[in-house]
Order: C-alpha cells, then structure tokens, then sequence
C-alpha cells in the first residue's frame, strides 16, 4: 500500500549512515530502517491494519527483498 524511494528520504542515505556511525559501530548486513512513507494505516479513513498472513516486502534494487508474514498474538 506504501511505495517510495529514498531519494524522498528528509535526510540522504549518507546523512542518515554519518549521523548513526557517530553513534554506533554499523557492520555490513546492518539494515536501517527510517520510517514510513505517506499512506499509514492510521491515516486511512477507516484505518487499514496489517492483518495476519498479510506480507510486508522491503525491496532494495540490485541486492533483494526482505519478506516478513505478520501473525496473530
């Protein structure tokens, strides 16, 4: 339901990778997650939740996809 780029990122990617690497030791294979782009769930009317079974697919070009099913508590 969500769909951006990075080149939408407040910050650039390498504002965002100086900023944490003054904090912390950032290894390869570390992923960075920054937020989400406009059409949350909450901003919906009515709302829209994830539901279980439903996917979230977080694609990067060039290196893949990371998949990740959602279940019930």
């Amino acid at each position: 339901m969500q769909h951006s780029r990075t080149g939408n990122l407040i910050f650039s990617v390498p504002q965002l990778v100086e900023g944490l690497s003054a904090t912390l030791a950032l290894l390869p294979g570390d992923v960075i997650f920054t937020g989400t782009p406009a059409g949350v769930g909450i901003g919906r009317n009515p709302p829209r939740w994830l539901r279980p079974g439903e996917e979230l697919v977080s694609h990067i070009a060039g290196i893949g996809e990371l998949r990740q099913r959602f279940v019930s508590a």
